[in-house]
């Protein structure tokens, strides 16, 4: 069973929230929070697997949430909720050790599908949300392509494999699986690709691949 805590101050939000996630036998909304600090209290108490954050929130930002909880409860996956609005607040989310980005408009099955994914250690960029990613970048999209394939291109062969299953938002395990190896193997491979690129965590990466073409576009 996935152990999700939801914090939004939305109310309504929270509850279509709960309801497509109740969908999913394998996944239990724990906790609701509505602000910040709520939610690192309760994430302290109720330990889940996934904190599903919203950004814009009283008393303490989902950003600095975040922040706040990669301290408090490291072993937590934390999944961003976003919308087209909120481009402004992406670049910082990326250095926060988020696990993954989701449209609040976006597709139910996105949302179980994330939820998922980053549970199982994986990074998760909705298509959508990746473009939007790299558009706040900044700089020509061309450019960012080019640099991202330079960055990618002492790599072996099947580092960029992995480094495309990691964009498409696949676990260690689900990778190992696809190529037929050990998932400390592939483990290996991602620290290895981290630490020779200089990238923190696997959302950085997974954005990565979407500029060098990697992961198709939605």
């Amino acid at each position: 069973m996935i152990k999700v805590l939801l914090a939004d101050d939305e109310t309504m939000i929270r509850a279509g929230v709960r309801a497509i996630l109740a969908t999913d036998p394998g996944i239990e909304v724990v906790a609701e929070a509505g602000d910040g600090h709520e939610a690192v209290e309760l994430a302290r108490l109720h330990r889940p697997d996934v904190v599903l954050l919203d950004i814009r929130m009283p008393r303490l930002d989902g950003l600095g949430a975040a922040e706040e909880l990669r301290r408090a409860v490291p072993e937590t996956a934390l999944v961003v909720l976003t919308t087209f609005s909120e481009d402004a607040y992406i670049e910082r989310a990326l250095g926060s050790g988020v696990s993954g980005f989701l449209l609040k408009s976006g597709d139910p099955r996105e949302l179980i599908a994330g939820v998922r994914a980053v549970a199982e250690g994986a990074a998760f960029l909705s298509p959508a949300v990746a473009r939007r990613v790299i558009d706040t970048l900044g700089g020509p999209r061309l450019i960012r392509a080019a640099d991202a394939r330079t960055r990618l291109a002492p790599l072996t062969g099947r580092e960029r494999e992995v480094v495309a299953l990691v964009g498409a938002g696949l676990s260690n395990q689900e990778i190992a699986e696809r190529l037929h190896v050990v998932e400390g193997t592939v483990k290996a491979h991602v620290s290895a690709v981290l630490g020779r690129i200089g990238l923190r965590n696997r959302v950085q990466l997974a954005v990565l691949a979407y500029e060098a073409g990697l992961v198709p576009d939605a």
